[in-house]
């Protein structure tokens, strides 16, 4: 019997799931217990995922002339099955090594899963004459809504990572105490729930790669929007453009009505709504992400919020979390450490047990 089909069977005892839910249980190998290496091998590691199923692609119209693009993995006897939804970062898409990983573990544990793409991500800028911004957590509840009204679904687990994780975040934030009573968990890693200390961090020196990288991504993208839709953009100004600060004050601030970057992101960052949270959730930051200050993880409304469950190791990166364990070790587990809590956090929490 495949582990899709004995879901919540290997269930691990309380005490070994304590354990793994404690951030010592992340060892990362000597060569990896810096922050920029960790956050390269994470994004550069090769992977491949033999156990993912071909997906289903679905179009879904999030907002008038928004749709996004998911790809589904189907369980048999699917509305029967829980439903992990997983949300990419900034300039990811679906096809993300973090997302494909998730999803790989999760559909072997026993759920449907959704990669869902953030507006234009995954080549789908012809989708819609839109941009997209961190704070888009209406897309996320609408995705889920159309899965629960089309598919006859009744458990969602949302997860988010970076930017994604905002998003899932502000979105539990923004329900509070009336969430649906189809979402059993949110699990956020590396969110970038303060986007304003965020782009203070890229600005750093030592952080110019990945400023550069993400920089280069979105004038590329933004580029792409003006050929497509040259009624509603134009480059002009773009060349002038050297950070992300630049290029939300220029162009995403002013596309969603927010005037100013600063306002962008007061509005669209997670932090002042986490202490509203009164889902099961699990947030996993590593104390060493570039670009991710830790302070703010200390904020008293994250961490006093009795529903979040908060893992921050010391050594993770950004989106890292390449474990020194190998394969055979922790019950089976692979190398990658968040992944696996991620479905094992899901699981626990999943009225299908």
């Amino acid at each position: 019997m495949s582990d899709a089909e004995n879901f919540g069977s290997a269930r691990p005892s309380a005490q070994a799931e304590a354990t793994r839910f404690d951030p010592s249980s992340f060892v990362a190998p000597w060569f990896l217990r810096n922050g920029h290496l960790m956050t390269f091998a994470g994004a550069l590691w090769p992977r491949r995922f033999p156990a993912l199923p071909d997906s289903e692609a679905r179009l879904v119209e999030v907002a008038p002339e928004v749709r996004l693009r998911l790809d589904i993995h189907w369980q048999p006897r699917r509305a029967s099955r829980p439903t992990l939804l997983l949300v990419h970062g900034l300039e990811g898409s679906s096809q993300s090594n973090y997302v494909r990983g998730t999803a790989e573990k999760a559909w072997r544990a026993g759920f449907n899963v959704v990669r869902m793409n953030v507006r234009n991500c995954g080549d789908t800028e012809h989708l819609t004459p839109s941009l997209y911004h961190s704070g888009l957590s209406g897309d996320v509840r609408a995705v889920a809504e159309h899965l629960r009204a089309t598919e006859s679904l009744t458990e969602f687990h949302l997860v988010g990572f970076s930017m994604g994780g905002n998003m899932v975040l502000k979105l539990a934030g923004e329900w509070g105490a009336h969430p649906p009573g189809e979402v059993a968990s949110v699990v956020a890693v590396c969110p970038s729930l303060d986007l304003a200390r965020c782009a203070d961090a890229l600005e750093l020196p030592a952080n110019r790669l990945y400023q550069w990288r993400f920089v280069g991504s979105l004038k590329a993208r933004l580029r792409r929007k003006a050929r497509l839709f040259p009624r509603f953009y134009q480059a002009d100004g773009l060349g002038r453009v050297r950070t992300v600060r630049e290029f939300d004050d220029l162009f995403t601030a002013p596309h969603f009505g927010f005037g100013t970057a600063a306002n962008y992101y007061r509005q669209a960052s997670a932090l002042p709504l986490v202490g509203n949270i009164k889902l099961p959730t699990l947030t996993i930051a590593a104390q060493d992400d570039p670009f991710i200050p830790f302070d703010s993880f200390r904020q008293p409304a994250l961490v006093e919020n009795p529903n979040i469950t908060l893992l921050t190791p010391e050594h993770g990166g950004h989106v890292g979390f390449f474990a020194s364990r190998g394969p055979g070790s922790a019950g089976g587990e692979d190398r990658y450490w968040a992944e696996n809590r991620i479905v094992e956090f899901c699981r626990s929490h999943s009225q299908r047990r």
